[in-house]
């Protein structure tokens, strides 16, 4: 971790990250749409965001292609869109996930978790696990070593 230290932060992608995703209702938007709510009026209903909020959320996560607009009109009514995951979007499924168990284990009710995760094809709860590139199950960060990558940037003595 020392060595770490001789790098600049500020390509960290840790916290780019947060700069698209870093608030509350832009998770909450994400959570509908993996459960396959699409439409504005449901999804304001689903996350009790403001309008105007969820409007800003929507236009942030189209411009960052992580949902894309597609038109679809009721009939007698106008013109509408609905808001689908991109694949950049569907990326980020492990993170809600763990999001989610974390919650589960540390802030649930005394009843336990409100939701259930479980794999469609045999029933089993979803678990997720870190595995390094060779297979082995990483069980947490005393496993890891951070080392600069190839977009690392020596920081200049001051």
């Amino acid at each position: 971790m020392r060595d770490m230290r001789r790098y600049r932060v500020d390509n960290c992608s840790i916290e780019r990250t947060l700069a698209v995703l870093g608030e509350k209702w832009t998770f909450l938007v994400l959570r509908e749409a993996f459960n396959g709510v699409r439409r504005f009026a449901d999804l304001q209903t689903r996350t009790g965001a403001p309008r105007q909020v969820l409007s800003a959320r929507l236009s942030r996560l189209v411009d960052e292609g992580l949902l894309r607009k597609v038109p679809y009109q009721e009939p007698g009514q106008r013109q509408r869109d609905e808001y689908r995951l991109t694949q950049k979007g569907l990326d980020l499924y492990p993170i809600m996930i763990a999001l989610m168990h974390w919650g589960d284990r540390y802030v649930a009710d005394p009843e336990g978790p409100p939701v259930v995760v479980t794999h469609r094809e045999c029933g089993a709860p979803v678990a997720l696990h870190l595995v390094c590139e060779d297979g082995h199950e990483v069980g947490g960060p005393r496993e890891v070593t951070p080392r600069p990558g190839p977009g690392a940037r020596l920081s200049t003595p001051a």
